[in-house]
């Protein structure tokens, strides 16, 4: 469920003391485990640190980012690659396999 338009955005207190009154081109990364909070246009320009879970993501916050929420930019899951055994031997047979060597370009159809 959405929140409600009446309502407003909500954004953390916290982070918005942070940014109050700095400048975005020279401040420092604002770390933040406010994960939930609406990216306001007064936040454009600065840098975030969003955790994940396990590590800080750095959020570079910028005029499309407006109305999304700050845990969009910063994946809480790692995606590791299907397959198993048969993935791992035809990657190594990709690997394994010689480079063509590079032949002269053909030439461009004449019209």
């Amino acid at each position: 469920m959405t929140r409600p338009l009446r309502k407003g955005p909500w954004i953390d207190p916290k982070l918005m003391k942070k940014i109050a009154g700095k400048n975005p081109a020279n401040a420092a990364p604002v770390k933040t485990w406010s994960r939930d909070s609406e990216i306001a246009p007064e936040m454009v320009g600065f840098t975030f640190q969003v955790h994940n879970g396990k590590d800080f993501i750095s959020v570079s916050v910028s005029e499309d980012m407006v109305g999304h929420r700050l845990g969009e930019f910063a994946p809480t899951r790692k995606f590791t690659k299907h397959g198993g055994k048969m993935q791992r031997e035809l990657e190594a047979s990709v690997a394994a396999a010689p480079a063509k060597p590079a032949g002269p370009a053909p030439a461009p159809a004449k019209k």
